[in-house]
């Protein structure tokens, strides 16, 4: 899939523009017609260059928050209940929203939506602002006239994602902080307190042990070629994304990922905890579970896993359930597929997936936790044994400089 910059005339022979995602030019076309408008250009922007990296950034930009696309959900789902008309209720959005990112987004849907294109369409044409899975789900609303409905659901499972991302994120702040104040110390001292000895030691004109020389010299390459660091770091992060914008080479690294003691185990938790919660969220709103396979698919942030779902989606085509071939995945956990197993054989399997969520967000919590139990006395221990050997090195040189003078 291309995504697509079009130019296109509504009934009202209003000129609109956006972006939409298709197979090829015909395709989004084919798709703005369909929405009821009149193309007038439809430009692939990922092709070349500056050009584009000037516009992915320019859109990237405006697109919403995790937290507003919550917040938006949940109002459009509460006027909607409150039985107002979709146009009004989009009305009223971009009246709460004035002329920020989010009124001018709902002001071209409610464009959208006058054309007569329905609501999931219009949020469709707004160019990758909504994910699949939120797409999907409103068809099937809009298909079972539950709208409401699935908005409300819609805006839970959003709160949901959104709550476990920021809880894991707000743990690892302290181990970030204290990693930072840890280097900035070691690099206090080899550039500011180390070079302060440099001169006595030189005027001793004594040989310096081997560790106190390494010291002095790091400071030195610190103090003269801090940039040459810089650029190091910015090539080699350049050069590892490069290396991941590959399928191949992201595959490989994904899978060492999975292998990792402790990092693995919290990788695939959260990657079964985001399948069972998107998977059981489509599945109770009317989406037949070999599209939300497919939806979930393009959602699993580890291209091992993915790749997994991919071959349970075809494995359920040739009569397979859904427990079967999860059991032939070498990362995915074993309760999750009993539980799932169970949820088939008893019929409700919707609502086992949202309990297998349930039970991966705690664990998830759970491994977090432990790893920064883990984590936190590493990093103090490591920083007290670097700067340990830093004033050991000084204090070596000094005694060796005493000596002589003895």
């Amino acid at each position: 899939m291309a995504l697509y910059r079009y130019k296109a005339a509504n009934p009202e022979g209003e000129v609109l523009e956006g972006e939409l995602e298709a197979r090829d030019q015909a395709a989004a076309i084919e798709r703005l017609q369909s929405l009821g408008y009149i193309p007038i250009r439809a430009e692939q922007t990922l092709a070349g260059g500056a050009r584009r990296s000037g516009w992915i950034t320019l859109r990237r930009s405006k697109r919403l928050s995790q937290a507003q696309l919550v917040v938006l959900t949940q109002e459009l789902a509460t006027l909607l209940r409150a039985r107002l008309p979709l146009d009004r209720a989009l009305e009223v959005l971009i009246d709460l929203s004035g002329q920020g990112t989010a009124g001018q987004l709902l002001t071209r849907i409610r464009e959208g939506v006058h054309g007569g294109a329905t609501l999931s369409a219009a949020m469709e044409a707004q160019g990758g602002v909504f994910s699949r899975l939120y797409l999907n789900m409103l068809r099937a609303g809009e298909a079972g006239g539950a709208v409401e409905l699935v908005l409300t659901r819609l805006s839970e499972y959003l709160e949901r994602a959104r709550e476990l991302q920021e809880s894991v994120t707000s743990a690892l702040i302290y181990p970030a902080i204290l990693l930072g104040v840890a280097g900035l110390s070691v690099l206090v001292l080899l550039v500011y307190v180390v070079p302060q000895f440099e001169q006595l030691f030189s005027d001793a004109g004594a040989a310096l042990p081997f560790a106190t020389q390494v010291v002095i010299s790091m400071g030195n390459f610190l103090r003269d070629y801090w940039w040459l660091l810089i650029l190091a770091a910015v090539a080699i992060g350049l050069y590892f994304r490069k290396q991941l914008s590959q399928p191949a080479t992201r595959y490989r690294w994904d899978q060492r990922f999975l292998k990792l003691p402790l990092a693995g185990e919290l990788i695939t938790k959260i990657e079964v905890a985001r399948f069972s919660r998107m998977l059981g969220t489509l599945l109770t709103n009317g989406v037949p579970l070999l599209s939300g396979l497919s939806i979930v698919k393009e959602t699993l942030g580890n291209q091992v896993l993915a790749e997994g779902v991919g071959t349970v989606a075809e494995r359920l085509k040739h009569g397979h359930g859904l427990a079967e071939p999860l059991t032939e995945m070498a990362y995915f956990p074993r309760l999750a597929v009993h539980m799932m197993r169970v949820g088939e054989e008893t019929g409700q399997l919707e609502e086992m997936l949202m309990q297998v969520a349930e039970v991966y967000d705690r664990e998830v919590r759970a491994t977090v936790k432990r790893m920064l139990a883990l984590l936190e006395p590493v990093l103090i221990l490591g920083l007290g044994l670097v700067i340990a050997a830093i004033i050991m090195s000084i204090l070596i040189a000094i005694l060796s400089v005493n000596e002589l003078a003895f």
